[in-house]
């Protein structure tokens, strides 16, 4: 098991990002924010450990990275914020759970540039912004607004 704090969060998120590619399993042991008998968040950080079926690497609008994944015990999709990872294990096997349909405002067209999926994804708060942005660049891809 790899312990975040020995390492850096780039290295993390570079391991994560390879799990995804291979398509890999990632046992993480992390904190998550406990919630109350009605669903509510308390505040409280409780330590969870949960093996995911990585499908998505995100960011919030406050710039947390989150990792979506289906859980393997359960079948539901989970997410988990990059900073509160403790440590993780990628494992060797093959994805064995269906991941659910992607939503319309997680669609990302194809990028011919890295620096065109870095500005899509810093301005992706601004849909004007990154719609126009995206007509003018790849005219041939029509994205839904």
């Amino acid at each position: 098991m790899k312990h975040t704090a020995k390492q850096t969060t780039l290295r993390t998120l570079e391991d994560l990002h390879k799990a995804l590619a291979r398509k890999r399993p990632v046992t993480i042991h992390a904190l998550k924010e406990e919630k109350d008998e009605r669903g509510r968040k308390t505040g409280n950080l409780v330590e969870t450990l949960r093996t995911l079926e990585i499908y998505d690497l995100t960011s919030t609008a406050d710039g947390n990275i989150l990792i979506h994944g289906m859980d393997r015990e359960t079948g539901e999709d989970r997410a988990f914020r990059l900073d509160r990872l403790l440590a993780y294990t990628v494992h060797r096997i093959a994805y064995k759970i269906e991941r659910p349909a992607p939503e319309a405002d997680t669609e990302r067209p194809e990028f011919a540039a890295e620096a065109d999926f870095i500005a899509w994804e810093v301005a992706r708060t601004d849909a004007e912004y990154w719609t126009e942005y995206l007509a003018e660049t790849y005219p041939q891809q029509a994205l839904a607004a």
